[in-house]
């Protein structure tokens, strides 16, 4: 096991006196405090003595029914035995990793690619098949040749992906599925951001496009296990997510999961359910989309305005994230250390490479800072690179 590369750098940038687009926050200012305090008094007036007891491994059914409506809405049939409740999605990797990897197995995944998942499977002795990302996500030209070496598994962030931002386009998404389908591997699709799209129109889940091609039932019973959070569109704090999954799987994973904590928090869970009712959950989703819209904005506009020309970006339609890349004869990881001189932070893109490397990208978060906080701390990292650009 190895430390995760971000949690220790929050440590630092989470200082008061530093810009941090460090981590994967949250917007504070825009915790529904009000709307939590009202649900919890709620809950204890009414559902005290559930709320405080143990509860079942799969999960509260009102909540897993709430997720079940909203599903169907996109298109696949299922029902809540199709839905596991876990403690955060950081959870649901883990224990996918538990069931699924055995040591040395191969695991297909876009480069880069999440940080927390490489570090949740390299606890089971996974390795890894990389596949390069553009602009449109991960490149399906190149997959059929990493799917002949036989990974266990494809992971893959389609929407707003962490750390590049970048979304993977329609036909790609079609092309995977194709794919996976053929060489009979099953895709795990992370989908914590794709409620956060600031332009553009939605697009499909992969677990959607891989419904429409089995024949209708009552539940899901395809080729894709599908995990998502309540973290980016409520709290992080409640550590729900969920994962949707044919029955056989999430048998397993319940399985795993009564081994490591028993069952997610009840009260959390119910607390979220009554927070999301009458519409709460949507009206606040819109509120999120447009904080967010006008924070990446800022960071795109400083970025034009502030950087040399021999630094590039993302310019993601969701998310929290953007990715930059710089010459290759800076390395992030040193310059990281001269930004925290001057009281700003970000991540090294070194971290989300499953085979390491690549020194000259890294990760940018808007989602914390306000506009005029991003434009300062945006111009203090263009600083910084002009000056090595001199020297070097």
């Amino acid at each position: 096991m190895k430390s995760s590369a971000i949690r220790e750098l929050l440590k630092i940038a989470e200082q008061p006196d530093i810009i941090s687009f460090a981590g994967g926050l949250p917007a504070p200012d825009l915790f529904p405090v009000d709307e939590f305090k009202a649900a919890c008094i709620s809950v204890l007036e009414n559902y005290g003595t559930q709320a405080l007891q143990y509860g079942s491994t799969d999960g509260y059914l009102p909540l897993r029914e709430m997720i079940s409506r909203y599903t169907i809405r996109l298109g696949i049939n299922l029902n809540p035995g199709n839905i596991l409740i876990t403690s955060g999605s950081q959870q649901a990797l883990d224990l996918l990793g538990m069931v699924l990897i055995n040591p040395g197995d191969h695991i297909l995944v876009e480069s880069p690619t999440y940080l927390g998942a490489l570090q949740a499977w390299n606890t089971y002795g996974a390795e890894y098949i990389p596949v390069r990302c553009d602009e449109y996500g991960m490149c399906t030209d190149e997959l059929e040749e990493a799917l002949r070496k036989g990974p266990k598994f494809i992971y893959v962030l389609p929407n707003f992906q962490n750390p590049t931002g970048v979304t993977l386009s329609l036909e790609r998404r079609k092309k995977l599925v194709e794919l996976a389908d053929r060489y009979g591997v099953p895709i795990i699709e992370d989908d914590a951001y794709g409620r956060l799209r600031y332009e553009g129109q939605d697009l499909p889940t992969v677990q959607v496009i891989d419904a429409k091609k089995q024949e209708q039932m009552s539940y899901y019973n395809g080729n894709v296990i599908y995990v998502s959070s309540f973290s980016k569109i409520l709290a992080p704090g409640l550590r729900l997510a969920w994962i949707i999954a044919p029955p056989e799987v999430i048998a397993k994973l319940i399985t795993a999961k009564q081994g490591v904590d028993l069952h997610t928090s009840t009260f959390n869970q119910i607390v979220a359910y009554e927070v999301s009712q009458q519409g709460f959950l949507t009206r606040h989703i819109l509120k999120i989309q447009e904080t967010y819209r006008v924070r990446r904005d800022a960071m795109l506009e400083s970025l034009e305005e502030q950087m040399p020309e021999s630094v590039s970006w993302t310019h993601p339609q969701g998310g929290l994230f953007l990715w930059m890349e710089v010459p290759s004869q800076i390395d992030t990881i040193d310059l990281l250390g001269k930004a925290l001189d001057q009281k700003v932070a970000f991540v090294p893109g070194i971290s989300f490479y499953a085979q390491g490397g690549i020194t000259n990208t890294m990760r940018l978060n808007y989602s914390c800072c306000k506009p005029e906080v991003i434009n300062e701390g945006i111009c203090r990292i263009a600083t910084l690179f002009k000056k090595e650009l001199v020297n070097k």
